[in-house]
């Protein structure tokens, strides 16, 4: 009785600003004409916002790659770039780094309790402060150049100022994959290991037939969940390094349009949205992160033997 409305509740919840978005994103933005200098109400713009962005037009409608070097509509390609870099760098280093600590932490011994505890602080920490604390570290004079014996500008350059995100984000996710991680290992049942080790096999043996077989499931839900969220990173880059020296990634950009143009800005909203919904599908339906699906068959096999 309570399908119905729950329906209609996230109907409401997600459907209503997605489709709002969109209809915005074929909307022309009110301003001023640059052709002629006078006001302009907007109007149906068809697809000239999305090509726009896709070619990076300034003005929407002009030539092909016309926009001028560090002007918004010109970062458009630079900012997809740059989120899938720190994407793919940072989830790698917390996906080895998770398991690594996963594996530690599924072990029993003496305050293997108060251990898990202190690993999830990081996480726990909101992502504003984090920032400001690295900040703090990375300054000129801050902690990290002070252990290392250099003077790095660490958010003055480009690729300094990359991996001063890069190192943050690790510093504050992989705890969260590391959790999710554990919670698969703690699945797999001691006796497979115990047979595995009568049977003569290595530790690395056990690692590679045992260990990731079965945590396989857990484990791509991690790295999924972790994707979609570095596809969509914002305030660490933003507080950090404020999106400059080749840090503004795509969220920023949004942002940073928004107070240009709202339609144009939807548009980007819009690009984005399919970049991490495309990616999210190739997970689910190639890499084997779709862990209900997975579970279908066994839970009526078990059904099927318990009849």
């Amino acid at each position: 009785m309570l399908l119905a409305p729950t329906l209609i509740l996230l109907a409401i919840v997600i459907l209503y600003p997605v489709i709002s978005a969109i209809t915005l994103s074929f909307q022309k933005d009110q301003g001023l004409d640059p052709a002629t200098g006078l006001f302009v109400e907007g109007g149906p713009a068809g697809f000239s916002n999305y090509t726009a962005w896709l070619l990076q037009q300034c003005p929407a409608g002009a030539g092909a790659f016309t926009c001028p070097d560090g002007s918004i509509g010109g970062q458009f390609w630079t900012a997809t770039g740059v989120t899938f870099l720190f994407t793919i760098v940072t989830v790698t280093l917390e996906t080895v780094l998770g398991f690594w600590m996963a594996t530690i932490m599924a072990r029993k011994f003496k305050g293997r309790g108060l251990l898990r505890a202190a690993v999830l602080v990081p996480w726990a920490i909101p992502t504003a402060v984090t920032a400001k604390l690295w900040y703090f570290i990375f300054a000129s004079d801050g902690i990290l150049n002070h252990l290392i014996g250099q003077t790095i500008l660490w958010t003055g350059s480009e690729w300094p100022a990359r991996w001063a995100i890069i190192i943050a984000d690790t510093w504050k996710t992989t705890p969260f994959m590391a959790l999710l991680i554990l919670a698969g290992l703690q699945l797999i049942p001691a006796e497979v290991y115990e047979a595995a080790k009568v049977d003569g096999t290595t530790a690395w043996q056990r690692f590679v037939q045992i260990t990731l077989p079965l945590v396989k499931p857990a484990l791509m839900v991690a790295i999924l969940f972790r994707v979609l969220d570095a596809l969509r990173m914002y305030d660490l880059p933003a507080i950090l390094t404020g999106g400059a020296n080749g840090t503004t990634t795509l969220s920023i950009l949004v942002i940073q349009q928004m107070r240009a143009g709202v339609n144009s800005a939807a548009a980007l909203s819009t690009i984005t949205f399919l970049i991490i919904f495309l990616v999210a599908f190739i997970f689910v339906k190639f890499l084997g992160a779709n862990v209900v699906e997975g579970a279908g068959p066994k839970r009526r096999k078990r059904k099927k033997v318990a009849a």
